[in-house]
């Protein structure tokens, strides 16, 4: 039993995209759980309604999560998106089966897969992490192992990274007394080394060995905190060189870059509300007025979105100012080697 975790937050246009996608692709035993944040209680009955199968789990913070985003729609009063519920995520992964899949509600599997078979490969070579998406971002040989593991994964382990104990890892990725600038100022690192250690670690796409995900995890409080995982993840490879990364053949999931669950982490400065925008698509889905499917396995076309924005044509939310919003969203990942649509 594989257990899929999708967090979730006040998009239910793109979860209902997110679960569609398992079900049409995904093969294998496994269960779906949405770890969800505060979405409103009539969008998730709604999913709850078409998806009886699957289990939803609520955020402690939920209730005030659902009036954050009541007053951001009355007053724009803005929704705190720094706030995340860690604990809810590492008690459900902590009681879940020895494999997870942890993704978030704007990913969507473009690909068939068969998870009892990945599973088989993890366990037979000890692999902690098999990333299934990865942004297009470039796998070399120089930087990586690439041999062939399994009919669908091939090694993606770092072949040279630095990692020492928790102490010196934390040093290094914050820089305390200047650890990292000595480092660079001696040739040792530069300015794209830290990049390096994502290949130890998936935000949005990873199956994952429970307990690399909850060592990750270990130290989060309420917040993401990327140094901090990556810390710990150098930390546990320190300890565990034999491991093996790795990554399927191709990429089997997508994520957007036309949305974002909240303003907090993609502000840009042109007059574009991204709380409002959610709220006109999930009130077209609430109403059966919008597909959660269309344009798939690739996003939603901006036309219809531009469709959608013209039928509302709310002054915070024109199609005019998401999309520059949008194309900065986009360039933001593109200057860090992302291919994005």
């Amino acid at each position: 039993m594989t257990h899929i975790f999708i967090k979730s937050f006040n998009r239910p246009y793109y979860l209902d995209r997110c679960i569609a996608s398992i079900y049409q692709n995904v093969s294998g035993n496994f269960e779906i759980i949405v770890l969800d944040d505060g979405t409103p209680e009539k969008y998730i009955n709604k999913i709850k309604l078409k998806y009886p199968s699957i289990f939803v789990r609520i955020s402690k913070q939920a209730i005030k999560k659902r009036i954050a985003i009541k007053e951001n729609l009355e007053t724009g009063k803005k929704i705190n998106g720094f706030e995340i519920p860690t604990d809810l995520w590492k008690s459900e992964v902590q009681i879940a089966k020895d494999y997870v899949l942890v993704t978030e509600d704007d990913v969507w599997f473009t690909t068939p897969i068969d998870l009892d078979d990945l599973i088989k490969c993890i366990y037979k070579e000890n692999i902690p992490l098999v990333k299934l998406g990865w942004l297009g971002m470039n796998y070399n040989a120089d930087k990586c192992y690439t041999n062939i593991l399994s009919e669908n994964i091939v090694n993606a382990t770092p072949k040279k990274l630095f990692t020492s104990n928790k102490l010196i890892m934390n040093l290094f990725m914050y820089n305390k007394y200047k650890f990292f600038t000595i480092l660079y100022k001696l040739g040792y690192v530069d300015n794209n080394t830290k990049e390096e250690y994502w290949h130890l670690n998936s935000i949005l796409m990873g199956l994952y060995k429970k307990e690399y995900w909850l060592t990750i995890w270990k130290d989060a409080i309420g917040q993401v905190d990327e140094k901090q995982q990556l810390r710990n993840a150098a930390a546990w490879y320190h300890k565990n060189k034999n491991a093996i990364f790795a990554r399927t053949k191709q990429e089997v999931l997508k994520t957007t870059f036309k949305s974002s669950a909240t303003s907090s982490y993609h502000e840009y400065g042109n007059p574009f509300d991204v709380n409002r925008f959610n709220f006109i698509l999930n009130e077209f889905w609430l109403n059966d007025d919008f597909n959660s499917l269309e344009n798939y396995p690739n996003d939603f076309s901006d036309g219809y979105i531009q469709q959608k924005l013209e039928k509302a044509n709310h002054p915070d939310a024109q199609y005019t100012e998401w999309y520059i919003w949008a194309e900065k969203f986009r360039q933001q990942y593109r200057n860090i080697g992302c291919i994005v649509e």
